[in-house]
């Protein structure tokens, strides 16, 4: 094998019944350069590092796993993508995959280092993604942050939070993390600051094209730890905390470039820490009065029928779901 051009950088803790499939939708890429695939498992218990060696064994030229013996994330250590894979990584390209999630179309890698080789100012390129359950069953919606192939606007992925586009979606040229800045490593999740920096350092660029799958409801992610539980509130607000924290470094780390867009984005934070909390009379003495304000009528209403009323926002969500996923069935 040639130097690799794309390292794949897989992440995984206890997907036994996923991780196959991320595998495969790695090895099924038709490209006209070579690839690296790089694991990281965080000492899974269940049968997840047995499935990874039998594809080691078949495959020893391009799967070059880490096998913890330690969970790593108990022990503090939460960038597993960068801390893990990133400096062994040969690629001049990294490609993200969890191992959760897996990609569904074989020129994925093709299309968007094609994008990549002819912009070399363009430092991340993403892609629109399926969000399915466990059982790889179309949940009616996507992660798809515009309806046009395009360049993305910086405030437009601030504004997005860290799920404006699905970790599986993202290509970025390696170099553009060098000397890391500290926010990111105290940061509370990873693929936010992540699509931050690299936005900051370059261009990004969004294919209109469905090219992964996001799997939602699995147990033990974070996403499912953070809305389960009775302490879900705390945790929510927490969030909201870190997210504040995260973006007040990111603001220094560009010198106040973007400031007025994170400060929306703080006072939104900010409003929801009242709401969850129920507590929205406290809102017009904040300082995101001026944000909640400024809020379309209709927007108001959701966030107040989301955060007052839960049970009622999970049935709408559920009719609009099971709509969507019978338009998408018609369809097809």
């Amino acid at each position: 094998m040639n130097r690799p051009l794309v390292s794949i950088s897989c992440i995984t803790y206890n997907h036994e019944k996923y991780i196959s499939d991320a595998l495969d939708s790695f090895l099924m890429q038709k490209t006209d350069f070579d690839f690296e695939i790089i694991i990281h498992d965080d000492a899974s218990t269940d049968g997840t590092v047995d499935i990874i060696r039998d594809y080691e064994r078949r495959y020893p030229n391009i799967i070059k796993p880490i096998y913890q013996t330690e969970n790593q994330y108990k022990e503090g250590l939460q960038k597993m993508f960068y801390t893990f894979n990133n400096p062994r990584a040969i690629g001049k390209y990294i490609a993200l995959c969890e191992g959760d999630d897996y990609w569904t179309d074989s020129y994925k890698l093709q299309k968007q280092v094609d994008y990549m080789r002819k912009n070399p100012e363009c430092s991340m390129c993403i892609h629109s993604a399926d969000i399915v359950d466990a059982n790889k069953m179309f949940q009616g919606k996507k992660v798809r942050p515009y309806k046009e192939s395009r360049i993305v606007s910086i405030d437009d992925l601030i504004m997005g939070g860290g799920g404006f586009c699905a970790t599986a979606s993202i290509m970025y040229y390696k170099n553009a993390l060098k000397d890391i800045p500290q926010f990111y490593m105290d940061a509370h999740v990873e693929d936010y600051p992540l699509q931050l920096i690299l936005a900051s350092k370059g261009q990004v660029y969004y294919i209109d094209e469905s090219m992964s799958s996001y799997r939602v409801g699995i147990q033990g992610s974070w996403t499912t730890n953070l809305n389960s539980g009775n302490d879900s509130k705390d945790k929510d607000i927490k969030n909201c905390e870190n997210d504040i924290k995260l973006l007040k470094g990111f603001d220094i780390y560009t010198m106040h470039r973007y400031k007025k867009t994170i400060d929306l984005v703080i006072n939104n934070r900010k409003m929801l820490i009242l709401l969850i909390s129920r507590k929205k009379g406290e809102i017009k003495k904040s300082q995101c009065k001026e944000y909640y304000n400024n809020l379309k009528i209709n927007d108001k209403f959701k966030v107040n029928i989301k955060y007052y009323f839960p049970k009622v926002t999970q049935i709408i969500k559920e009719v609009i779901k099971y709509i969507n996923i019978c338009i998408y069935n018609f369809k097809t």
